[in-house]
């Protein structure tokens, strides 16, 4: 009741994410740096992408999140680019205003968003079919860091995090995870 632009909520366990997912299609980054009052901060909020169903939902959904230094926001993801921080905490919670979804983590990338280089994860929400589907998942697992050994299949959701990583000019950190609840 406090903000309509809230369509969810995230929580990582042993992590700092615990915050409302935001989401405004007419203004897509209105929550980079604002926060769920409407405040400047350059910590921002959680925000889905513009395109993206969250209710339907979409295959996919991504969403932001700012890698702030005081470990806030994000900055928690870093933890996975570690294999065996990943083996205790494969799961992300994702709970929209009328739904509660559990997420399995299946891959954990580095990429650049460069115009016109890197992985363009953010493009992918509704597959075409099950090749377009396939062929995310098979480049995510490709990128990844480790194998997981998981594998979604077409037809299953999925959810995208994406925040800075600074091994790279312009370096983004993308975990991907699949619906399994």
């Amino acid at each position: 009741a406090l903000n309509p632009d809230m369509v969810g909520w995230m929580r990582i366990e042993d992590t700092k994410i615990n915050y409302p997912v935001m989401q405004t299609p007419d203004n897509p980054d209105y929550y980079l740096h604002t926060d769920f009052y409407g405040n400047y901060t350059i910590h921002g909020c959680l925000y889905a992408e513009e395109d993206c169903d969250i209710n339907l939902p979409s295959d996919n959904i991504t969403i932001y999140g700012h890698h702030m230094g005081d470990g806030s926001m994000f900055a928690g993801l870093m933890k996975y680019k570690n294999k065996s921080y990943w083996e205790d905490h494969r799961y992300i919670v994702f709970d929209t205003l009328t739904e509660h979804h559990t997420y399995e983590i299946f891959a954990v990338l580095t990429t650049t968003a460069s115009k016109g280089k890197g992985f363009t994860y953010h493009q992918f929400i509704n597959a075409k079919n099950q090749q377009e589907f396939d062929e995310f998942v098979r480049d995510c697992q490709q990128l990844s860091l480790y194998d997981t050994g998981i594998v979604p299949s077409y037809g299953n959701k999925l959810i995208t995090l994406s925040t800075c990583e600074y091994s790279q000019q312009n370096g983004r950190l993308v975990v991907v995870a699949v619906c399994i609840d």
